[in-house]
């Protein structure tokens, strides 16, 4: 028995000079088996093929229901005959046999068995190469070994592939180690990994899931403008671009956040948009510059009442991918996504990590206002920011993001690091927000909405003063929101949540890049590396 060899597991960047002739010469060979193809009359790229049924669909799925189909020799000639198609990965000749393994949707693999004397597809076989599609059909019948098996009375080829496969498409054991190469040609590494597939279609299922969520309880799906004349929303370094037609520079939106409570504003009480951002930041393993966020609005609502619908959210989402609300996330074991998550203010976790801050019980004092930037100062360092609140996060940052693995609601924010949210009523110093920490890193950020445009405006004139002074994530000053506001906007929260870090938490996918389908990449030539320092 032998098996049809495939090429090098290597990219062809990173192959040795042989290699790469080797590849070259394979894919002369398969161009020439095309020009053969034609030349007899037959379609190499044929598209009128019409199977009966996908792998998956096939009876005797499952090992367990093997046994009720016939061996080869008792097929009957009334038996039900099944057409399929599939990508061929494995040939093992037995002289006058062969066994074919093609795979289908959702990895779904086939043996197909051809013997001989079935003479045109046999002598078809011989001009087949890992990668290609073909389309089979015939019975089903069961092995000496107990394995389920078509036999072949008919093939055609429906696809030649070009380009032999990168490696062993049919390996077992880890993945090809070759992470760049994986990312950059996509197609390849899910045709070696067919599991790499089941995380974009429970990406799928996420974001599904997540839209029945919000269209249950009343809430209008919109889409808002990408391209912007003002920068706003967030803070995050923007892309810039250049209308030609208005010769006008414009911004890649950092947030869907402004626009969604320009609705709100505009008599939709719940909205939410399920869409693309981009922010020109670096890349690591929770970071790509192009992204997916979910944000969303409620009228008469508070931040605290968004706590609740996002435990309700996620243990959702949880159930339905997973079945469950305990997962597993790389060495962090038993993660609980099933509510109450728990709650706690920035102050008091600063406090548990660090019980020498001069942070006091309850309420902040004047005192602590005062002493905290040099408690800051003194064990950060030359990086601690000025300012209570600057330095506050940095604390925050330093000694306890990291630690937060449970699902943790933090809350509390400073004011001079949330210009959209609505100031506490018993300490304008601090406003009504929350962020969602779960296996130490931000999942989710929301608050009670600030809807007065006269502290509104103040707001964006400091972000623009620290924009002078070289914070190139500070926002712009956006006249139109706060005219917007002048109109009037009800008392409302809102929340965005980033769906590739949910998805990497209820996948257990190490990096963004692995719940991506095409995550941006250093050029292909000078790739180093990406960062995997945040």
């Amino acid at each position: 028995m032998s098996t049809v060899p495939t090429s090098s597991p290597h990219s062809p960047n990173d192959s040795a000079q042989a290699d790469k002739s080797d590849l070259e010469g394979q894919m002369r060979d398969r161009r020439r088996i095309i020009e053969s193809l034609r030349h007899s009359g037959l379609n190499p790229f044929a598209n009128d093929a019409h199977p009966t049924h996908q792998i998956f669909e096939l009876p005797a799925s499952r090992q367990e229901e093997v046994t009720s189909l016939p061996l080869e020799t008792e097929l009957a000639v009334d038996a039900p005959r099944y057409a399929v198609a599939g990508r061929l990965l494995q040939v093992n000749e037995m002289g006058k046999a062969k066994f074919l393994f093609i795979r289908g949707d959702r990895g779904a693999m086939l043996q197909l068995y051809l013997k001989a004397d079935v003479v045109e597809a046999f002598a078809l076989s011989n001009q087949l190469g890992l990668g290609d599609f073909v389309l089979a059909s015939g019975p089903l019948f069961r092995t000496r070994k107990d394995k389920r098996a078509l036999r072949i009375e008919s093939l055609r080829l429906l696809s030649k592939a070009v380009r032999p496969l990168p490696g062993k498409a049919l390996q077992d054991g880890p993945k090809v180690a070759d992470e760049d190469w994986r990312y950059r040609q996509r197609y390849a590494d899910m045709i070696v990994h067919p599991e790499v597939a089941d995380v974009f279609r429970k990406r799928a299922t996420i974001v599904r899931e997540i839209r029945r969520f919000f269209d249950a309880r009343g809430y209008v799906e919109c889409d808002t403008r990408m391209l912007l004349s003002t920068n706003g929303g967030a803070a995050a370094r923007p892309f810039r671009t250049h209308h030609n037609a208005l010769d006008q520079d414009l911004y890649l939106r950092i947030a869907t956040e402004l626009d969604l409570k320009r609705l709100v504003v505009g008599g939709l009480d719940r909205v939410y948009e399920i869409g693309r951002i981009f922010r020109n930041e670096g890349l690591s393993r929770f970071h790509n510059p192009e992204f997916t966020s979910i944000e969303f609005y409620e009228a008469y609502a508070t931040y605290e009442h968004l706590m609740d619908l996002t435990e309700e959210l996620l243990e959702r989402v949880c159930v339905a991918v997973n079945g469950t609300t305990t997962i597993d996330y790389q060495e962090h074991k038993g993660v609980q996504l099933k509510k109450p998550f728990r709650r706690a203010t920035m102050r008091q976790l600063v406090k548990e990590a660090r019980p020498e801050a001069p942070i006091e019980a309850g309420a902040c004092t004047d005192a602590e206002y005062a002493a905290l930037p040099g408690y800051a100062k003194s064990v950060l360092g030359d990086k601690a920011p000025s300012g209570y609140g600057h330095a506050l996060v940095a604390l925050f940052e330093e000694f306890v993001e990291k630690s937060l693995v449970q699902p943790t609601f933090v809350c509390e924010f400073p004011t001079e690091v949330s210009p959209l949210s609505r100031k506490n009523d018993r300490d304008p110093r601090f406003v009504d927000r929350f962020e969602l920490f779960v296996i130490g890193k931000e999942l989710a950020n929301a608050f009670s909405e600030l809807n007065d445009p006269d502290d509104q405006r103040a707001r964006f004139a400091e972000q623009v003063n620290q924009k002078a002074g070289g914070d190139q994530e500070a926002m712009d000053y956006d006249e139109d929101f706060c005219r917007a506001l002048e109109y009037g906007m009800p008392p409302t929260a809102g929340e965005g949540i980033g769906i590739d870090r949910l998805v990497m938490l209820l996948t257990n996918s190490a990096s963004i890049r692995d719940v991506i389908p095409f995550p941006q990449l250093r050029p292909e030539t000078t790739a180093p590396a990406e960062s995997e320092s945040k």
